[in-house]
């Protein structure tokens, strides 16, 4: 039977599984016709927002950021600029004028215009590189801004007479990350000042000369990581000042604070040993708060906010004694009052509490995510949102009472007419006896008469939650409309439902968040619209293990698996993954301790290999180095070796995101096009 199996996967081309895309129903292809959300600044006069909406061009393989204008008192919104270059960095200066860096000239450069659009000036000339995570001081008479430094020597400058050899010479750890290999260069904050028509004068001041330390943290910092004062005479900035195998295996990030007057440079955060990140000044200069974890070495800690007081040097934990994990910390226009977002079951919200401390006010509800906020003016905000059943739009929102208004509508138009599937928000009981939230999205036109193929997804992470967020890769309303149900459950150390669940699958990768799995599809299985011959169970990065784990162990429940970027075999994972941080802290330290951990034991999937009896697609990217393509391969050789039949979507050119639109697509397509085989008849409903 396997034979056969692997015979008709070899000759049977893709298009013949796969739907044939429709009006109204969720494609691939539709999803990279939607316009994305980007950035969201407020006007200085509160009546207008600035955004960025990014369109993809499948046939031309990439994205092209605009800017677009709304009034926060609602109206048509506007569409500024159209240019081939992506727009991004938008700044209001207290004039009035909007300013931008776009890349339309080949390098990104620093640009204004009016608040409708007209009168556009190029201000800047960098060359090269030109420039990112621009800000301006409050009175626009500096701009801060990152660049790229070289800091340490390359090959070529250490055998200049050898042009042509192409290698590495390693000597540390932390010689690649995530998916770039280290070029010899450091991000650096610089300022400069600006004359009397907003034009940068002279050179930019390096902020950090001679560091080989970045500013903002790489990869995923951004100008959220910089800040002025408000006298626009002092620069936070966040930055991990380690290097090597020092910096692999901590997450000591600190605050650092930057005086333009005698250029001297303190560290605010010094003897907190988690990340400090986000620093924000108070609106009279006097404090300046961030957000800080307590714990060394754990990247999903709660995130408390700190303020620190620049006249008695004193740091206090406004949040301290909170179960939430704070986000986006801004402080009202009075000073007297910090907003924040946390996630909580499932949705992210908004929240408030005195600047001095006290007690935490939830300002909003609902099934929805506030991704990102900014303030306007008093007890308003303007609010990027999504649903499970929704994209990124503006919302406009009553801090007193919660109440949101839409301001945009960004794909309206493309979404015409297309049917989405029931979202529920379930209850599962746990092995030890606890309430799981499941959520369970139904295929369009649904109808409980029917028995459908369902699908459990398993959530990476480790500790990244299920929310009300949108995946253009694992989106749900995607798989839904394909004919699955999909059962998504918030299993042990998703955040959202304290730091005892949140904590929880640290060391314990195969224990209780495999159960919490079990549970969940065992119990919406009990559903007689549920086929039980036709299950499947999918995941990537610890979803992407988990899913490896439950091939040795579900006992005859699913029909087929997919794995994206999953870690397979723990031992190798520890000494080819960058960030050591992670590897001691959640797997319980090096494989080679003694005694040894039962993470490379009890729940290594490798040990289980010879249990695995179904089908299953393994997708990997080369450029994944926080799980190295090697766990693919050896997860793909393994099944090939034991005659499971198999198939191996290698992306040699994505990371540990499928970023690039047509291999996204392609990945899609291989997708539904897997589970159409595997889980027959082709992912429509079977009476």
């Amino acid at each position: 039977m396997n034979k056969l199996f692997l015979g008709a996967l070899a000759v049977l081309p893709l298009a013949a599984a796969a739907q044939t895309p429709t009006s109204t129903v969720l494609t691939p292809e539709k999803l990279w016709q939607l316009g994305r959300l980007g950035e969201m600044q407020v006007s200085p006069d509160g009546k207008t927002v600035a955004y960025t909406v990014t369109k993809y061009s499948l046939a031309e393989n990439k994205g092209n950021a605009d800017i677009w204008t709304v009034p926060v008192a609602g109206g048509a919104a506007r569409k500024l600029t159209d240019t081939p270059g992506s727009e991004n960095t938008l700044n209001w200066r207290p004039d009035g004028k909007l300013t931008f860096v776009s890349g339309e000239g080949g390098t990104d450069q620093l640009y204004a215009m009016n608040a409708d659009g007209s009168g556009k000036t190029k201000l800047s000339d960098f060359p090269d590189q030109g420039l990112s995570n621009l800000k301006y001081a409050p009175k626009a008479n500096f701009i801060l801004y990152t660049q790229d430094v070289k800091v340490t020597p390359t090959t070529l400058d250490l055998f200049p007479d050898l042009p042509k050899a192409d290698a590495k010479i390693i000597d540390d750890l932390n010689y690649r990350h995530w998916n770039v290999w280290d070029d010899h260069m450091a991000s650096h904050v610089f300022f400069q000042p600006l004359n009397a028509d907003g034009r940068p004068e002279g050179y930019g001041k390096d902020l950090m000369p001679g560091e080989k330390f970045d500013s903002p943290l790489m990869p995923d910092g951004g100008a959220e990581q910089l800040a002025f004062s408000p006298d626009g005479y002092r620069i936070a900035y966040t930055s991990r000042k380690l290097t090597g195998k020092a910096e692999a295996v901590s997450t000591n990030s600190d605050i650092y604070l930057y005086d333009i007057h005698n250029a001297q440079t303190v560290n605010l955060s010094e003897g907190l040993p988690g990340y400090d990140t986000e620093p924000a000044f108070s609106p009279d200069g006097k404090q300046v708060a961030w957000l800080s974890m307590a714990t060394p070495g754990f990247e999903s800690d709660r995130n408390g906010i700190v303020v620190y007081d620049f006249a008695s040097k004193k740091r206090v934990d406004i949040t301290k004694g909170s179960e939430l994990s704070a986000n986006n910390a801004r402080w009202s226009a009075d000073g007297k009052t910090i907003y924040f977002m946390a996630v909580v079951a499932g949705t992210e919200q908004l929240y408030s509490l005195p600047s001095k401390g006290g007690k935490i006010k939830q300002l909003t509800t609902g099934a929805h995510n506030y991704n990102s906020f900014e303030l306007v003016g008093k007890d308003q905000a303007v609010a990027n949102r999504t649903t499970l059943s929704a994209f990124a739009d503006i919302v406009r929102l009553d801090l007193k009472t919660g109440k949101e208004t839409p301001l945009t509508a960004i794909n309206k138009e493309k979404l015409a007419g297309i049917r989405l599937g029931k979202v529920e928000d379930r209850r599962v009981t746990t092995t030890d006896n606890k309430q799981m939230q499941v959520f369970v999205i139904y295929p369009p036109d649904f109808d409980p008469a029917k028995k459908y193929p369902t699908l459990l997804y398993c959530q990476g992470g480790p500790q990244s939650p299920i929310t009300q967020s949108q995946s253009y890769r694992w989106n749900f309303q995607l798989m839904a409309a394909n004919g699955y149900i999909v059962v998504a459950p918030n299993r042990r150390g998703l955040p959202g439902f304290g730091r005892e669940w949140n904590d929880a699958i640290s060391g314990d990768f195969g224990g209780q968040p495999i159960r919490d799995y079990l549970s969940a599809i065992d119990k919406i299985s009990e559903e007689p619209y549920v086929d039980k011959d036709r299950r499947g169970c999918v995941g990537a990065s610890y979803g992407g293990y988990s899913v490896y784990f439950l091939a040795g162990h579900h006992k005859g429940r699913f029909k087929t698996f997919i794995s994206h970027d999953g870690m397979f075999d723990l031992n190798s994972f520890y000494t080819t993954t960058e960030e050591m941080f992670f590897v001691n802290h959640d797997l319980g330290g090096a494989p080679w301790n003694v005694p040894q951990h039962r993470s490379y034991t009890e729940f290594n999937p490798i040990n289980f290999v010879g249990k695995w009896d179904a089908p299953i697609l393994v997708i990997h990217g080369g450029k994944d180095f926080r799980v190295p393509e090697s766990q693919g391969m050896e997860a793909f050789g393994s099944a090939q070796m034991r005659g499971i039949p198999s198939r191996f979507l290698y992306l040699p050119n994505e990371g540990h995101w499928v970023l690039k639109p047509q291999n996204a697509v392609l990945w899609q397509r291989v997708f539904f096009d897997w589970l159409g085989r595997t889980l027959k008849p082709n992912g429509a409903a079977a009476k």
